[in-house]
């Protein structure tokens, strides 16, 4: 499966963005889905994951209550819908497919990567 991230942008603290990570290839409901996100410098850190089926998810402590992962199979797309943005949230954020449950927090976990997207904001 080929993924394509899209959505980033500059915001206030205080704003909101919603990032889109739409899937090609077939059999997308087959996948966990899962947010990344990498800070210049730092590593990359789980943040979000909803699980094939979608009934599931999954959140780092500090986005719980302000980002939503949710999923549409329909449109092979996987969202994080981000509100109450921190300057600390700011990072490039990529999304991630594992065949199966999903719901994995770790990076070695997963088999397909999409491309970044850039979420910066400011204070």
């Amino acid at each position: 499966v080929q993924l394509q991230a899209c959505g980033g942008g500059s915001v206030q603290a205080g704003g909101s963005l919603r990032l889109s990570c739409a899937a090609s290839g077939r059999a997308f409901s087959s996948y966990g889905m899962t947010w990344f996100r990498q800070a210049p410098g730092d590593e990359r850190e789980f943040v979000a994951a909803i699980s094939n089926p979608g009934g599931s998810t999954y959140y780092l402590d500090s986005v719980i209550g302000r980002f939503t992962i949710s999923r549409d199979d329909a449109k092979n797309t996987v969202y994080l819908q981000m509100h109450n943005l921190k300057v600390e949230d700011t990072a490039v954020y990529y999304c991630a497919a594992v065949r199966g449950f999903g719901l994995a927090s770790s990076v070695e976990d997963y088999d397909y990567w999409g491309q970044g997207t850039q979420v910066t904001v400011s204070s």
